[in-house]
């Protein structure tokens, strides 16, 4: 080959390769659509409203939250890995994406090998609620009722395979107790049927709850420690129940193929925003704690939530 064509060859190739190159540096040139899986009101909703501002601040473009809400943010998922690799449409998800990967048996995606996680920014554990009507102040007052009643309860979540309804179906594990599960379209729908007395129970995460928490009884919160933030509130284990936690999370995913410049500066963007002192207050104001991690830390967190929920899914013998 000739030193002519040589140069052409190389030329060409160069010029193959611009686009993405040019695409990746222009990024982002439109506003960026944040789908989230749930319902207005809600704590994914809340969250994903907190953490776009940022994302569009620091980008200089829009950032416009989607609610897709249904089957546990199943939905939401499908529709995003439809969706090009191009980093314009981000996935708000909760700690639902490892929960489906047991619950659901045939999915549309693979939650491992379809996503990027790009940044969990904060988790929050569940509070147990109950509606005034029931005669209970306490958690071992509430156990007694429950096993009093046996199928005549309800309790509400924002949607099958959330940890609000593996955390009502750890309850029934952990007592013994036999009660009627009532999925909604996401926690601020949960959280009406249980302030209009639909239900006579459920589990929510602070953000969710507290416009509406002196509609509740707040009996307990599933964290190993009380929270800074409802520091009268006991823990399920102070109340009686060794051993129970669980929490969500919530964190930004992206398309598989998404180049990885696009994942790094989004990731750069969320956890900034998270060392910043102002914005972590506002996250520990509402009940969550913050997250400030690497996309490989969200990673190998995903992996580690789908084997222990897997467990929990398996032991109880939930369907969705």
């Amino acid at each position: 080959m000739n030193r002519g064509m040589i140069s052409f060859v190389l030329g060409a190739a160069l010029v193959c390769g611009a686009p993405a190159q040019a695409q990746d540096a222009k990024y982002p040139s439109k506003p960026i659509r944040m789908i989230v899986g749930y319902a207005p009101g809600g704590g994914s909703d809340i969250m994903g409203r907190l953490i776009a501002p940022q994302i569009a601040e620091a980008l200089g473009q829009q950032v416009i939250v989607e609610n897709r809400a249904g089957q546990a943010q199943n939905i939401a998922a499908e529709f995003i890995v439809r969706q090009p690799a191009d980093g314009y449409t981000l996935f708000l998800s909760s700690a639902a994406l490892g929960v489906n990967a047991t619950l659901y048996p045939k999915l549309n995606y693979d939650p491992v090998k379809d996503f990027i996680p790009v940044a969990v920014f904060a988790s929050s554990a569940n509070l147990l609620l109950t509606h005034p009507s029931v005669p209970a102040k306490t958690v071992k007052e509430f156990i007694a009722v429950v096993k009093k009643n046996p199928g005549k309860m309800n309790y509400s979540s924002s949607g099958s395979g959330s940890t609000q309804h593996l955390s009502g179906e750890m309850l029934k594990l952990f007592i013994k107790g036999d009660f009627t599960h009532i999925p909604y379209k996401g926690t601020g729908p949960s959280l009406g049927a249980l302030a209009s007395g639909e239900v006579e129970f459920s589990f929510s995460n602070i953000p969710a709850a507290q416009p509406l928490i002196n509609r509740f009884r707040v009996l307990g919160i599933t964290s190993e420690k009380r929270s800074t933030l409802m520091p009268e509130v006991p823990t399920l284990i102070e109340g009686g129940l060794p051993g129970f936690v669980t929490q969500t999370w919530y964190g930004v995913l992206v398309t598989r193929g998404t180049p990885q410049p696009i994942v790094n500066t989004l990731n750069s963007i969320i956890v900034k925003a998270v060392q910043r002192e102002d914005f972590r207050n506002r996250i520990l104001q509402m009940g969550s704690d913050p997250i400030a991690e690497s996309p490989e830390y969200f990673r190998k967190m995903l992996a580690e939530e789908i084997e222990r929920w897997g467990k929990v899914v398996r032991a109880s013998g939930i369907k969705p």
